[in-house]
């Protein structure tokens, strides 16, 4: 979970600013908040994540402890490919998660039948990925989904119209399922260079390459 800090700033004349930061890591943002705290000089901290729910220093200590040993700080990214001919989409995804202090890497691909666009193949590929994090046990946490498809991500997060009634079934099918996981979603399109992982994995699909694999990651210093 990400979180910007609020702050007030205290200077030694007495002239008190107020200022908020970036975006930041929970874990990173307490750290930052506790090195200001040791200065003297701060007061009224608050945190606030990307969905505008606030939260004091002693809630965000007690949370990250809390979901320390469940699937956190999740990224996904999915691409669907598509063959008109066969009617047939290769999916691609990857998600990026920490548990128990050690980062992680999934890496999947499948192929399903009967797709009529490739648009339709972007949804197939990101029910795959909310299948896996079901399969995870991912709850109740913010999850944050990368992908290349406008459409997809734009019609989700409420931005575009949906007319076609295959789309509607599928945003049906999604979003019953966050909702019951308890997943806050935030849908962030990306370019297609930035997504070239699951589209690779989505192309090998197509070519009958099947991709299951989970390994741990060095968490950067």
């Amino acid at each position: 979970m990400k979180v910007s800090i609020h702050w007030t700033y205290k200077h030694p004349k007495g002239r008190q600013v107020k200022l908020i930061s970036d975006p930041l890591p929970a874990s990173e943002a307490l750290f930052l908040a506790e090195d200001f705290e040791r200065t003297g000089r701060t007061k009224e901290i608050m945190f606030y994540d990307l969905t505008d729910q606030g939260w004091t220093k002693k809630e965000l200590q007690q949370y990250l402890k809390g979901i320390e040993t469940e699937p956190h700080d999740i990224v996904a990214f999915f691409d669907g490919g598509y063959d008109l001919a066969t009617k047939k989409a290769g999916l691609g995804i990857v998600i990026y998660y920490v548990q128990n202090n050690k980062r992680y890497r999934i890496r999947k691909n499948s192929v399903v039948e009967e797709i009529n666009s490739n648009n339709e193949a972007e949804y197939a590929a990101l029910w795959l990925v909310i299948q896996e994090l079901e399969n995870l046990g991912v709850h109740h946490i913010g999850v944050t989904f990368k992908g290349d498809s406008q459409v997809v991500l734009n019609q989700l997060s409420g931005e575009w119209p949906v007319y076609e009634a295959e789309f509607n079934r599928w945003i049906d099918r999604i979003e019953g399922k966050i909702k019951s996981l308890g997943i806050k979603p935030i849908y962030e399109p990306v370019s297609r260079k930035l997504n070239k992982e699951a589209d690779q994995l989505a192309l090998q699909a197509l070519k009958g390459i099947e991709i299951n694999s989970r390994i741990e990651l060095q968490i950067e210093e």
